[in-house]
């Protein structure tokens, strides 16, 4: 975890979050979505709103010398307006 994750992760009282188990820090229907992401190794990705921020989470399996380790996420905060920009082959 980078710190701002921590941050944003990290609960008052609480001394450390690294080495907490993930599926005790998510609410479900994370919970479960995440145990089977870790049972079943998949990219997920969606956007989330809260308090007026947009974010885009892409969650993807995490490999450790060849061997499924677990996942990473990469969380980024969206613009409000976002261009689409549609790229047509050459001919």
């Amino acid at each position: 975890m980078n710190a701002k994750s921590k941050k944003t992760f990290l609960k008052p009282g609480m001394p450390e979050i690294i080495g907490n188990n993930v599926l005790d820090c998510h609410p479900e229907p994370a919970r479960s979505l995440l145990a089977d992401m870790l049972e079943n190794p998949r990219t997920n990705v969606y956007t989330v709103e809260k308090e007026g921020v947009k974010k885009l989470i892409f969650q993807t399996p995490w490999y450790d010398e060849g061997e499924y380790a677990g996942f990473m996420e990469l969380s980024m905060v969206l613009p409000e307006v976002i261009p689409n920009r549609v790229r047509k082959p050459k001919p």
